[in-house]
């Protein structure tokens, strides 16, 4: 059985662990031994025989039914906490080599290039890893992809009336003075999402013509956020007119009622990869190999997951999933070198600080 657990009680625990060595978290269900032995009875190929708990960072709770899924056939019961990439990041390196939590699930992998250098993941071997597209996973399978994130504009039309401004169709549009204190933006150093907007802009402008662009967008920023789904949050909610943001089928819901429309802009859409990643040193580093294998082993499980995120970008990840289509048409993305997104993290986000003078990041409303 999974259970999630509040962001007070996981930094709690990991503060107890930090004195005992060990997370003490509490599994929901049996045992996971005696998930295990239900799992091998009905037959499934991967079996824990761990008898831990799965501990999960995951970058939103509407995994659970994943793990539920993962619990049922492999046996470890799953406990899950949501962080963003660049959080998750921040925490590993603090942690020295001795993690509190097992598996990463979701997030830029700029982060996860930075924490496989750091040495900071276990390196996980499996039939398929050969499968995964160039720039979709670690050359020595320290991590590996679950899809994309693709970046692009959310607009408030009603806002837009109001301060008497087009949608914008471009990124150059976003420059325009009537966007004053209109736009809303995660911070890079934190979301992967806006990391991947930053990185994919520099690469596409070229460093000088990028940062001076970038200094230009920040006089339009009032504040950044902590996630990727903070603008589009706080622009249906009234709070701005524009929004940039991941698209997907997960912004159905808020578009419903005609007010907020997305862009697709002219430039190109942004996009990163979104990783998947085991702990090196963690308690349970076995149960995370084995979510890792399970989860792309089986196509039924990746469909699970891209119901789940309701996009169904992991074919730019394993084009062989059989049953799924993309949403877009991949011409509309940037042409980014992957590669480059972890070694120029750093430096990066070094600059970003400088060019917005350490404007101010708040979290959600």
């Amino acid at each position: 059985m999974t259970r999630q657990i509040s962001r007070r009680d996981f930094l709690r625990l990991m503060a107890a662990a930090a004195g005992t060595g060990a997370l003490g978290l509490t599994a929901c269900g049996g045992s996971g031994t005696q998930a295990a032995t239900t799992a091998a009875a009905t037959g499934a190929a991967l079996t824990s025989t761990s008898g831990k708990t799965l501990k999960a960072l995951c970058t939103n709770e509407s995994y659970k039914t994943l793990f539920d899924k993962f619990t049922a056939e492999v046996g470890a019961p799953v406990e899950f906490v949501s962080m963003s990439s660049g959080e998750v990041l921040s925490k590993l390196k603090a942690e020295g080599g001795k993690p509190a939590a097992d598996l990463w699930f979701g997030g830029g992998i700029d982060s996860f290039m930075s924490a496989a250098d750091s040495g900071l993941l276990e390196k996980v071997d499996f039939d398929r890893a050969s499968s995964f597209a160039d720039g979709f996973k670690s050359p020595d399978n320290y991590w590996f992809s679950k899809g994309a994130t693709v970046v692009g504009f959310i607009v408030n039309n009603d806002i837009l009336s109001e301060i008497g401004a087009e949608a914008p169709k471009s990124w150059a549009d976003l420059t325009n003075p009537v966007f004053k204190d209109e736009i809303m933006m995660s911070s890079p150093a934190v979301s992967g999402t806006n990391y991947a907007a930053v990185a994919a802009l520099l690469q596409t402008m070229g460093e000088d013509k990028g940062w001076e662009y970038l200094a230009q967008l920040n006089n339009n920023i009032p504040f950044y956020t902590k996630r990727g789904s903070d603008p589009s949050t706080r622009v249906a909610a009234g709070e701005a007119a524009v929004g940039i943001t991941y698209i997907d089928n997960t912004l159905d819901d808020i578009l419903a009622d005609g007010t907020l429309s997305i862009v697709y802009p002219e430039e190109g859409m942004p996009y990163i990869p979104d990783g998947v990643a085991a702990f090196a040193g963690a308690d349970d580093v076995e149960d995370s190999k084995l979510f890792i294998e399970w989860l792309f082993s089986s196509d039924e499980n990746l469909k699970e997951l891209a119901d789940i995120d309701k996009k169904t970008t992991m074919l730019l990840a394993l084009p062989d999933v059989s049953g799924l289509t993309l949403d877009f048409d991949t011409s509309q993305l940037m042409d980014e070198d992957l590669t480059k997104f972890g070694s120029a993290r750093e430096a990066t986000l070094a600059k970003w600080d400088e060019v917005t003078s350490g404007k101010e990041i708040v979290s959600n409303s």
